[in-house]
């Protein structure tokens, strides 16, 4: 059972206030004393000891310092940049509008051999075609009160799927059928979207497998949507934010819930049925 992300986020921010708390109580400083030596009010040190607030690289140098520990500083700065790298607003990441949230993601994609994606929720990005993608994010922009820049941002994540026929990748994709029967744009759309996975499906370099809904006693229920590249992060889809993961113990649990959905679904021939159904069903 994957750990709740946004819950092991906020552990990687707590393990960085324990630590600082640390430092003071060995220091034999109180809250107040380390507040006074460090130049700020009293309930930021509260606010950081409770993981409350996340301190700065100057926070936690003066921190440090205060502590007579100012050869701890950089360490504990790169394990707070990992604490707070974890967690991502998707409101500041898109606050430039979604072509920018596209594009953030082409160094990532170009160096990952292989990619593991499920989605109980919608097809994967790298799947998307043209009409798809601009029901989608016409959806995302205006729910999220972002800036329109649909158009810009369709083109690159069209851009960005073309690494699925770049040499050097394997993909290996699963979703839930519902996905199928989710219109995330009119029927024209759906409906070439779902041609589309008939044809991506097929490519040597690309595994889509689909969960039917009607898989007796399922060993592993639906999940978030999340990414899993290579063995080195796992990027989960959350309403509110991103979480990235690297930790490898949290990395390996991701697989290990993958394999287990990846059991569940069809492929080949089993997969082409439930596609086409589908396709019918729009008419």
């Amino acid at each position: 059972m994957p750990i709740s992300p946004s819950s092991s986020a906020q552990a990687a921010r707590a393990a960085v206030a324990h630590r600082l708390k640390e430092l003071r109580a060995d220091a034999g400083i109180s809250g107040p004393e380390l507040a006074t030596r460090c130049g700020w009010s009293h309930p930021k040190t509260y606010r950081i000891e409770g993981a409350r607030t996340p301190p700065s690289a100057d926070d936690i140098r003066r921190w440090c310092e205060a502590c007579g520990a100012a050869d701890q500083a950089d360490d504990i700065i790169a394990q707070s940049r990992t604490a707070e790298s974890m967690y991502v607003e998707w409101r500041r990441k898109a606050r430039t509008g979604l072509k920018q949230l596209q594009n953030s993601y082409v160094p990532l994609f170009k160096s990952t051999q292989l990619f593991r994606v499920y989605s109980p929720t919608m097809v994967p990005g790298l799947l998307q075609t043209d009409g798809y993608a601009r029901g989608l994010m016409n959806t995302i922009s205006h729910f999220r009160d972002i800036p329109d820049d649909v158009t810009e941002a369709v083109a690159a994540r069209l851009e960005r799927s073309r690494i699925i026929h770049e040499p050097g990748h394997q993909f290996t994709m699963v979703i839930e059928e519902p996905v199928l029967r989710y219109q995330l744009g009119d029927a024209d759309a759906m409906a070439a979207q779902l041609g589309y996975l008939l044809t991506a499906g097929a490519l040597p370099q690309v595994s889509l497998g689909i969960i039917p809904s009607a898989v007796p006693e399922r060993p592993m229920w639906p999940q978030e949507v999340f990414h899993v590249y290579d063995e080195s992060l796992v990027s989960v889809e959350l309403l509110a934010a991103r979480v990235q993961l690297t930790q490898p113990s949290e990395i390996a649990l991701y697989i290990k819930a993958f394999e287990e959905l990846r059991s569940m679904a069809v492929y080949g021939a089993g997969a082409r049925e439930l596609i086409i159904r589908a396709i019918e069903s729009l008419h």
